[in-house]
Parts: C-alpha cells; structure tokens; sequence
C-alpha cells in the first residue's frame, strides 16, 4: 500500500509539473496582452503566472538544489522548452528593397524575387537573420549576395542601392482605429558595377 501510494504522489508531481510547463508559455503570451483575448483573461493570466513560477521553482536562487533538481529533471524528460498555443519567437518583419539605378536616371525600386512559396519562407528567415546580425562585415556580404542576384535579373543598372528596414505592425487597439504598417529604416548599402 505504501508502494502505490509514492508511485501515485510521483505520478501526481509529474503531472503537476508537465502540466504546469506546458500551460507557462501560453499564460506568459496572454499575460504581456499579446493576444486578442478578452482582458479578463489576461487579467487571470497575470495571477496564474507567479503561481507557476512558484511551482516551477523561478523564483528560487539558480545554485539553489530544488531549482537545479527540476531543471535537470525538465530536460532530461524532454519538457523543457513548454508548449504555447501562440506561435513562439515569431520575430519582428524585415523588409528589404533594392533602388536600382540605370544610366539614364531612371530609378526603379524591387523586392528580392523568389521562385516559389518555399523559397519566399527561406529569403523571409534569412531577412531575420539579416536583421539579427550585428557584425557589419557578415550583414553587408548577405545583402551583396543578394543584391547580385537581382543585378543578374537587371543587367543595364549601373548601381544599386540596398535599403533594409523593419515593419512596425499596429497594435490591435491601433489596427481597430484604421492605423496601417510602418516602416522603420535601420541601414543602407550602396553597390556599383
């Protein structure tokens, strides 16, 4: 009897924490208000959140061995990293714009071309990273790199202006009242033949 009843305790802690893990990251979204729900559910997710904490151990000292103790039992169950119903990291949108410029004046503005859905993905992840690369000589040979290939497509441009820039999406309560997009300039690169 004794037997059964740890092996029920054991089991009833592991639950507790898988589920608590699990609900983290979805509270943490719902907390910071960037969700459409109502705000009487944020409002809860922010009582719920230190409560997880709590359990989790987040407020213990990190060298402290109940917090060390749940960690290393966290990743070697594989429940580290949570579950959100909210897509997780989802980064900020980038956008970068090429002002060619041909021999007669005439300046033409194009986006990076893409093939197919799969390669639009690949170039909007490699515009993250762009975004994200804070050594100037790596950041400068990606956008050459890219600024090449849309040469190829312009052969009679005699130079071409990178402009990279990030767009600001309104918050929902800005989205409501008619407010669109911006854009936020970070930096330029400028290319000739």
């Amino acid at each position: 009897m004794r037997r059964t009843s740890a092996y029920t305790a054991c089991f009833a802690l592991h639950f507790l924490l898988i589920i608590t893990i699990a609900c983290r990251e979805t509270t943490w979204v719902v907390a910071r208000r960037l969700t459409v729900l109502p705000s009487s559910v944020e409002s809860l997710a922010e009582d719920v959140e230190p409560v997880e904490d709590a359990v989790l151990g987040r407020h213990l000292d990190p060298s402290n061995p109940l917090r060390r103790g749940l960690s290393t039992y966290w990743h070697l169950s594989g429940n580290e990293g949570g579950y959100g119903y909210f897509a997780p990291n989802v980064p900020g949108s980038y956008k970068l714009v090429f002002e060619l410029r041909y021999p007669d004046g005439r300046v033409e503005s194009v986006l990076p071309r893409v093939s197919s859905a799969a390669a639009g993905l690949r170039v909007a992840g490699l515009l993250d990273e762009i975004g994200r690369q804070r050594y100037e000589p790596v950041r400068e040979y990606i956008v050459r790199s890219l600024a090449d290939a849309t040469w190829r497509e312009h052969p009679d441009a005699v130079a071409v202006r990178a402009v990279f820039g990030s767009i600001q999406l309104p918050t929902i309560d800005e989205f409501e009242q008619g407010k669109k997009e911006s854009y936020q300039f970070i930096f330029a690169y400028d290319f000739s033949r």
